[in-house]
This record gives structure tokens, sequence and C-alpha cells, in this order.
């Protein structure tokens, strides 16, 4: 928010159905869950995206962070470990360039099981956070021992921003309370620069939104990303 500059994309699945065209992911999501086809397409999503950003970087661009959210199916279904490890194996990309998202009810089922998960994969160095973070129902106490490094505030506080006489004092909290806690926060579902402005001047660190950019393919996220110069030979 301080700069205005980019740095990173999340990844966000549609399918391209043969009679109805492209379809948004919550048209067809909610099916895979109640089929159990869920976990592959998280996989499928994992694995793509890991491509598509080494992909860029072969390309010269600048390196960015591409996060992925992870379903329950996922995360407690003991493979999430060995499908990042191979994710990034085959890529090549680098951890830190990998972020993987959860949801609050999610991370706190099984509290001790996923503070195991998560130690994990921060050893392996990918980026955690907690996505449309004050929804659920998480302890402070659990919070401060998971191993994320972000906090996401859910979209339906930063539309209330521009609603209320006063800013969103739920949205000042979570950002006081993230930042007491060394959590970078981003805010989701920013569409007009008024939020943009009042975020910043709540000391938000982070956004994402259709202010910045609209759903895209992988390829026109690409040409946003400015080439790293080549360092002259000493």
């Amino acid at each position: 928010l301080r700069t205005g500059g980019i740095i990173g994309a999340e990844a966000l699945v549609h399918w391209q159905h043969p009679q109805r065209g492209l379809m948004p992911p919550a048209e067809f999501l909610p099916a895979a869950m109640d089929t159990g086809l869920i976990r592959a397409i998280d996989e499928w999503v994992l694995r793509t995206a890991c491509r598509h950003n080494q992909a860029w970087q072969q390309r010269g661009k600048m390196p960015v962070r591409v996060s992925v959210n992870v379903s329950n199916s996922l995360f407690h279904g003991n493979t999430l470990v060995s499908v990042v490890e191979e994710a990034l194996s085959q890529t090549g990309l680098t951890p830190a360039c990998l972020e993987l998202e959860l949801t609050e009810s999610i991370a706190m089922h099984n509290v001790d099981a996923s503070i195991v998960m998560l130690t994990t994969l921060k050893a392996m160095g990918v980026q955690l956070s907690i996505d449309d973070f004050g929804t659920g129902y998480s302890s402070l106490s659990y919070l401060q021992r998971l191993p994320i490094s972000k906090v996401k505030i859910d979209q339906s506080f930063i539309k209330e921003v521009l609603t209320e006489a006063r800013p969103s004092p739920i949205v000042r909290a979570i950002i006081a309370m993230a930042h007491s806690l060394n959590l970078v926060v981003i805010a989701e579902g920013v569409e007009q620069e008024a939020q943009r402005i009042l975020l910043l001047e709540q000391g938000c660190d982070h956004a994402q939104g259709y202010l910045f950019g609209q759903p895209m393919t992988a390829d026109a996220f690409a040409s946003l990303l400015p080439l790293v110069p080549l360092r002259k030979a000493g």
C-alpha cells in the first residue's frame, strides 16, 4: 500500500465448461467438495501455480509470491507436505515464492496437528497465512503459536469501512493485533481508492482486490511484472 508495487497474486481457478463457458469457482467448488474432488483440484492448482511462477522468472520477470488456498481435505489429509515438496521439486520454484492460505476454521481444527504441519512447511521456506481473518473462531492463544507470517482481513469488513461514520473498529483492531504479533496484514476485496487511503492511514501493509486488478490469465499477470535488470559483469 505504501509503494503501490505488485508483490504477488492469488491463484484463482476457473472451469472452461464445454457448454456453459468459463465458470467462476463459486459455481463448481461446492460440488467438488461434496464429491471429494476438491483435493485433486487443490493439488492441480498448487502445481500449476508453481509452474507458472517459475516460468515467469525464467522469462526474466521480477520474482513474486503466489498464494494458493488449501482446503480442509488437503490440509488434514496427510499429503500436503509431500504435494508441496513435489510441486517445488518438479518446477524448481524457490519456496519463498509460494504462499499457502488457510482459513481460521481449517487451522483451528485439531490445532496441535496443524502446528506440526505448518511448522514443517515453514521449515521448507514456504510462506503461510490465515485467510478470511475475523470470520472464524480462532483462539488468540493458539493463533500466536501458529507459524504464520500474514493474516488477510476478510472482505466483508473492508466493504464496511466506507459505510461507517468512522473507520471500522474491527479493521483497526485486527491490524493492531496482527502487528503486535509481528504479522503482516493484507486487506481483501479492496475496490475503491477511498478504501485504499483509509487502510493506509490505519497502517495496513498490503491489499488485493479489483482496484488493483481483475481476475486474469497467468500470461496477462506476467505482462504486468517488470523485468529484472541484468547485472553488469564486474
